[in-house]
């Protein structure tokens, strides 16, 4: 059945290949997150334990909230991790770590490159493609993101 919400098939397919890289970025930063809730240690290894359980299962929301945002444009998602790997601005953890210090700043620096994507898809998405649902949308992901980002620098001073 042809979609009639009154954004073209050519700006949903644009705005679906964006929030697919925002997937990936997302589906990413879960499982840095995740990395950090495993493996902390230190004397404040039960207060970052929950912090970034916590934080893991804010991102797990927002990953299906994503993915249900490609859905809804009538898009398929990419759910492999070859394919969030190809699309993903982040880069994986490639020092062996355990303290938590080390985890809130890389996990800090992946939250501010969302962030920035984020910012600069708002009006791109509402302007250039006409969606202002989705402008919307990544509106209020990225205040998720600054508020993660706040906790974790209020962390390292």
């Amino acid at each position: 059945m042809e979609m009639n919400i009154g954004i073209s098939e050519g700006n949903r397919e644009k705005v679906a290949i964006e929030l697919s890289k925002l997937l990936a970025d997302e589906y990413v930063l879960y499982t840095k997150t995740k990395e950090a809730h495993w493996n902390v240690e230190g004397i404040d290894f039960y207060d970052k334990h929950k912090l970034f359980d916590e934080q893991a299962g804010q991102l797990s929301d927002m990953n299906d909230s994503v993915a249900e945002r490609i859905r809804t444009l009538g898009h398929s998602v990419p759910a492999t991790l070859k394919a969030f790997l190809e699309l993903t601005h982040l880069t994986e953890n490639s020092l062996p770590k355990s303290n938590s210090r080390t985890f809130i700043n890389e996990l800090l620096i992946a939250h501010e490159i969302i962030i920035v994507f984020l910012r600069g898809n708002i009006n791109l998405f509402a302007n250039e493609y006409e969606d202002l649902g989705t402008s919307d949308f990544v509106t209020g992901l990225m205040q998720g993101h600054e508020k993660m980002a706040w906790i974790l620098r209020a962390h390292l001073k």
